[in-house]
């Protein structure tokens, strides 16, 4: 074997020591970059040959890292981690369950450009087995995978017995469910006909802190607006004036409305 047969032998062995061999995981990689003046053209160097700069770009792994980071952070479970809009079948479906996929599509889309505003959420309301948690887990799994953004997932029913059960961490998880760049509430109000006094103070200081300082939501209830408003007005009212262009109220004959998914909803 040559010496150039060997160096090519040894680079092989060391790349296998790295996850990504491109960067060798210092998450970065340098890039060089043509030299441009004010008119457009590309600088020389005295020699005559083209004048490059060097500068520091951030790897694809980085973000993939950043990503399966955040999927981690979001309480999103292994099995709803597997969920896409791709799985989501819409051909033959009601009008309504198709309404609330392109809700969800359009939400997506439109997300870098709304995060901020006042109207930044969007909630699929009413009939339970419509598949409204399997389409907005499929957004949070697109914002966190695609957008690097940070979502909490927060199922209303367990969420609660484990705020109860770990009482010690209830401000601490309050506080991340207050400040996450977006939190979705799945089966809001679920369970009993009426929220404890304890979940209904919880979940208005969560909504209303994100109301105030323009965080997304994004909600799945089988109650309506009107619904939430009775449990509580000013709750229902915030999530309404949140999320009232990418609202879908799924309500109609039961059968013809199931999309239910096995382990979904």
């Amino acid at each position: 074997m040559n010496r150039l047969q060997v160096g090519k032998s040894v680079g092989l062995e060391n790349d296998k020591r790295y996850t990504c061999s491109f960067c060798k995981d210092k998450g970065y990689y340098l890039e060089q970059v043509p030299d441009i003046d004010e008119e457009g053209n590309q600088r020389k160097w005295p020699n005559g040959k083209d004048k490059f700069y060097e500068t520091m770009k951030d790897c694809t792994c980085a973000n993939e890292k950043r990503s399966n980071h955040l999927l981690k952070f979001s309480e999103i479970t292994e099995e709803f981690r597997k969920v896409n809009f791709t799985d989501f079948v819409i051909e033959g479906k009601d009008k309504l369950i198709q309404d609330a996929y392109h809700c969800a599509i359009t939400y997506y889309k439109n997300f870098t450009g709304i995060k901020n505003n006042r109207i930044n959420s969007i909630s699929l309301l009413g009939q339970p087995g419509s598949g409204k948690t399997h389409l907005l887990i499929a957004l949070a799994n697109n914002l966190i995978m695609n957008k690097q953004i940070s979502v909490q997932y927060f199922p209303f029913v367990e969420g609660f017995n484990n705020l109860k059960n770990d009482f010690n961490k209830l401000d601490e998880k309050i506080t991340k469910m207050k400040r996450v760049e977006v939190l979705f509430i799945d089966d809001l109000f679920k369970g009993r006909e009426w929220p404890t006094q304890f979940q209904l103070e919880q979940m208005f200081a969560v909504i209303n802190y994100r109301y105030l300082h323009h965080k997304p939501i994004m909600i799945s209830s089988e109650k309506t607006i009107d619904e939430l408003c009775d449990i509580d007005e000013a709750l229902g009212t915030r999530i309404f004036e949140m999320s009232k262009e990418y609202t879908v109220l799924i309500k109609g004959n039961r059968k013809k409305l199931n999309h239910r998914l096995i382990g979904l909803e």
